[in-house]
């Protein structure tokens, strides 16, 4: 059985003994059935991990945790997966796959035609919901950072308040026109290429909810110089679309 993986909501350092979180001593000792002595790993999302030794104390649980591991499993660029809301547990299948993917950032879009719409108390307990899927995902699949999930806003507030550098590229799906993935990604490639930059690059993904994106959506893209790009002859779920965009991104620019 491979050795469990737990994200700890807060900073780790060797040597340190701390009290695990009520829901995960729970998951550890009730769920799992960990005994007093097992061995874990412990990730706090700022890089690396932690292997520690768990101690029982009734229903309650503490680890105490080794020598930092600076091991990292991190795409060599970022890509910011900007999804059109989708309906039902849709938005869980996508953030828990784009984080499996190595994506870095998800970005809830309220899109014109997007079915769920959140508000209030709901939105909030909608978010930290999708945060806790993106903490699970890493743990599972062996990242030790963990995938922002931002607030849903519409697609207007993305494009005027998301700052972008130079060497920032951003590709709009469309399903009816747009230049060929592989043609866009290779334009891309060659403008990182000649960038001379300290910092890794990042590609924005913008895909549109189930009934796509509307023509006041497509106008301001349009504004905003975003480059429309077509995947392929056929067309994709919503579910399906955005993740097929990440796998084929990040083959093409060799992320991998």
């Amino acid at each position: 059985m491979p050795i469990p993986r737990f994200y700890f909501p807060s900073p780790l350092q060797p040597n340190l003994t701390v009290a695990l979180p009520e829901a995960l001593a729970h998951y550890a000792t009730r769920v799992l059935r960990l005994k007093d002595g097992a061995d874990v790993v412990l990730f706090d999302g700022h890089g690396g991990e932690y292997p520690a030794r768990l101690h029982i104390k009734g229903k309650k649980a503490e680890a105490t945790t080794g020598a930092h591991n600076p091991r990292e499993a991190e795409l060599a660029g970022q890509i910011h997966l900007v999804q059109g809301m989708a309906s039902g547990d849709k938005m869980d299948w996508i953030i828990e796959k784009a984080v499996e993917l190595g994506a870095w950032r998800v970005t809830p879009v309220a899109a014109d035609f997007s079915v769920l719409q959140l508000r209030g108390e709901r939105l909030e307990r909608r978010v930290k919901h999708w945060q806790r899927v993106a903490q699970s995902a890493s743990e599972q699949c062996g990242r030790n950072r963990v995938l922002v999930v931002d607030r849903p806003c519409t697609l207007a507030q993305f494009l005027e308040q998301t700052p972008t550098r130079p060497d920032d590229g951003a590709l709009f799906c469309h399903p009816d026109y747009g230049t060929p993935l592989k043609q866009a990604v290779s334009q891309y490639q060659q403008r990182i290429t000649k960038a001379d930059t300290d910092h890794p690059p990042r590609l924005r993904l913008l895909v549109g909810p189930e009934g796509g994106w509307s023509d006041q959506e497509l106008a301001l893209a349009a504004q905003h110089n975003m480059l429309p790009v077509q995947f392929g002859t056929r067309v994709l779920r919503t579910e399906t679309a955005g993740l097929a965009l990440i796998a084929a991104c990040t083959a093409l620019l060799d992320w991998s």
